[in-house]
């Protein structure tokens, strides 16, 4: 069996509002895809009027201001309804996206959804290199941020924070995930399946951790790919 990753694959990122996803609005997405060998083969880019001010904190990540969006974007149900549109073919067509938190990038793009009345997307099968890096490699210390884990992986990551590098900086770090740990080379539903529980292991390994060292009642969400 040849893993997942000598077979077409596609990456998926945003950028937003803000770093709540169930209020965060849609700025900025990417999806690359590549074909069996990595070369790239298709990269569709959006920016979004998200309908809101685009706060300066946002802003001076990625780099978008509420004046150029609102000048520029199209509007956020047209992005919402095409993202979706391109991931829903991507998975019927079991082709896999790749997302770094992907927890993040999914549930800002549901809550999109069913904030302009748009039909919701299945998002299976999804892998998510920052939920199988710490399932991987556990006991790693310091940041797992996409530039931390990029700088590991000898990746380079140009123009960082824009979805477009961000997205296909991921696949990549995907790629060199499975090259390193056969754990990964597993059939796309048993690896979506996967993920679904170190989510939630990780997720109360977290919770626990804070609860004993910080904050009694802390509490840290395992759901994966979406939050409800």
């Amino acid at each position: 069996m040849t893993s997942w990753s000598m077979h077409p694959r596609a990456a998926f990122d945003l950028e937003t509002t803000g770093k709540d996803p169930r209020t965060a609005r849609i700025v900025t997405a990417s999806i690359v895809i590549v074909d069996e060998a990595g070369a790239v083969a298709e990269t569709q880019e959006w920016l979004a009027d998200p309908g809101v001010e685009i706060p300066e904190e946002a802003a001076a990540i990625h780099g978008i201001s509420t004046a150029h969006a609102r000048e520029n974007g199209r509007p956020a149900d047209v992005v919402a309804a095409e993202v979706g549109a391109v991931l829903a073919t991507l998975f019927e067509n079991k082709i896999p996206v790749i997302a770094f938190n992907a927890s993040y990038d999914f549930t800002v793009l549901a809550n999109e959804a069913r904030r302009h009345g748009l039909a919701q997307i299945t998002p299976t099968p999804v892998i998510d290199p920052f939920i199988c890096n710490k399932h991987v490699d556990k006991f790693r210390r310091g940041s797992r941020t996409l530039v931390a884990l990029c700088e590991e992986y000898g990746i380079t990551l140009d123009d960082a924070h824009t979805s477009a590098a961000d997205a296909l900086a991921t696949l990549r770090l995907a790629d060199a995930l499975a090259a390193k740990y056969s754990a990964l080379r597993v059939d796309l539903p048993q690896l979506h399946e996967a993920q679904e529980g170190w989510a939630r292991e990780q997720a109360a390994d977290f919770q626990a951790y804070l609860r004993r060292a910080k904050d009694p009642a802390a509490v840290i969400e395992g759901d994966w790919p979406v939050l409800p």
